[in-house]
């Protein structure tokens, strides 16, 4: 490769040359090349690579044009700089960019760019492929602003959906969505630059596609068809920290005709009808309208007899599984429920004096941060046996510690009451957000949405401790409330917020 002006007739005074043949254009040059690779890789690789990453699309459609883009601006520069050389000495050879491979140097210069040239493309290659792989893992969403998406992230790690990656419930597949996940993104990481980001995080996502797109990939409501077997396992607030077991049949029922008898709990999501609704409150809690649409289109709208308006027809939703499963990766556990599941799989010793209420009592106190917590906690338990200082205390820290530093985040005032679950009805309304009595039907004021069968969802077949687990009915017995029978009337929530009761 020569650029002497001597064996180049065009560098001739006089001569034409172009004004893109100098280095900082073969710079841009190959830099656009390059990012035109890396394009077509990483396309091919999310064409063929047998399942969708929507996260690619940053790399592939975002990055690599980037770089194609510096590219050609190179290149610019370089022609708007070899213009104005000329400018300024319009009789002065320029430089032209030839190649002679008779000559030995400029053969040993060809070889040296070949090379370079293939080194820089499989550089390329691999770090496309390192970068693909590492935008599907949970510790790019989690990690990349790791203040602000920590408490999603741990409570994600902990969680039941934890082998599933991010991508593929925020976004899924498809371009449509993946445009508005970026656009949201993109808002996103200007509120974290501006330190202007809501604390907590607001929940539901807006944006969030359908559960049908996502979940149904895996939970096929059809397929949910019969009854499933489960024990809650609570303990009481006295000394003892007593067992108190409700053992139910959940009546998940079927999705369509064909693969079992519509009913039961799925019946919200079944696609032989529509249940829509209309939410007043940003967190879904209020619901005064109900429509259902039936497999035969009959149309039947319940709403609260203070709800008088006609709901906006785009704040209209149509249920699904968040509906009810609104937390199914990030629930942030309610310190009740997580010091009873401590003290089932003996992490807590029971034999400590009401245990079960000192641990939820220091986990309800404020703090300021985790460290902070964590002196607390230590402190206040020690405090209160300090009679019993060895092995069961030890743990009853650990444990109430790792409690706290995996369910709430002060600095993000993240925690369980700030995300309400709305699966059940115990420390929220849940089922009674419409399941309430109130909702009467606009054609018919005698039909309510009913608030009292819990036989249509579940059914008691043992509960208490001892030998009254024994009392097996495979009928149903009605709920026995440990403390007395509450006034008739009063919901779960109305009295059970997650703390001790």
């Amino acid at each position: 490769m020569s650029d002497t002006p001597a064996e180049n007739p065009s560098s001739r005074p006089g001569a034409p040359s172009s004004i893109w043949r100098n280095w900082l254009t073969l710079a841009g040059a190959v830099l656009t090349g390059s990012a035109v690779f890396a394009f077509i890789f990483l396309f091919l690789m999310d064409q063929f690579g047998g399942h969708s990453n929507a996260y690619v699309g940053v790399l592939c459609y975002m990055v690599a044009p980037g770089f194609g883009f510096a590219g050609l601006m190179l290149m610019l520069l370089g022609g708007w700089w070899q213009r104005r050389a000329r400018r300024r000495r319009p009789d002065a050879p320029a430089p032209r960019l030839a190649i002679d491979l008779s000559r030995p140097r400029d053969r040993k210069l060809a070889v040296w760019f070949g090379v370079g040239t293939m080194t820089f493309l499989l550089l390329t290659s691999l770090g496309s492929y390192q970068t693909y792989h590492f935008t599907e893992s949970n510790q790019f969403c989690g990690m990349v602003c790791h203040d602000i998406m920590a408490p999603e992230f741990i409570a994600h790690q902990k969680g039941n959906h934890a082998r599933v990656a991010c991508v593929e419930c925020h976004i899924g597949e498809g371009a449509t969505w993946f445009v508005k996940a970026k656009v949201n993104g993109a808002h996103q990481v200007y509120a974290a630059l501006r330190d202007s980001y809501s604390r907590p995080i607001p929940t539901p996502i807006s944006n969030l596609r359908p559960a049908r797109d996502t979940c149904e990939q895996c939970h096929w409501p059809e397929k949910f068809v019969g009854n499933i077997d489960r024990t809650y396992q609570r303990y009481l607030a006295d000394e003892e920290s007593t067992p108190f077991a409700v053992r139910l049949l959940l009546h998940v029922g079927g999705g369509s005709e064909p693969h079992g008898p519509v009913g039961g709990i799925h019946w919200h999501t079944s696609p032989d009808h529509t249940v829509e609704y209309y939410a007043t409150d940003p967190q879904r809690l209020t619901i005064p309208w109900v429509r259902v649409t039936n497999a035969k289109g009959e149309v039947t709208v319940f709403r609260k007899e203070d709800f008088t308006e006609e709901p906006p027809s785009h704040a209209i939703r149509r249920m699904d599984c968040l509906d009810c499963h609104n937390r199914p990766a990030h629930n942030f556990m309610a310190p009740n429920d997580a010091v009873d599941e401590a003290l089932t799989y003996e992490r807590l010793d029971r034999s400590l004096p009401s245990i079960k209420r000192t641990a939820v009592d220091l986990l309800t106190a404020e703090y300021t941060s985790h460290e902070e917590a964590a002196t607390a906690i230590a402190a206040g338990l020690k405090e209160a046996y300090a009679d019993r200082a060895g092995p069961a205390v030890d743990a009853a820290v650990a444990t109430v510690t790792e409690i706290y530093q995996t369910n709430f985040f002060p600095q993000m005032k993240a925690n369980w009451s700030a995300y309400p679950v709305h699966q059940g009805h115990k420390d929220s309304p849940g089922c009674f957000r419409c399941h309430d009595g109130s909702h009467k039907a606009v054609d018919n004021p005698q039909r309510t949405i009913a608030a009292s069968d819990c036989k249509a969802c579940h059914t008691i077949t043992a509960q208490g401790t001892g030998a009254e687990l024994a009392e097996f009915s495979l009928t149903g017995l009605p709920f026995k409330h440990p403390d007395g029978e509450p006034p008739e009337g009063l919901l779960c929530s109305d009295c059970h917020n997650g703390k001790m009761q």
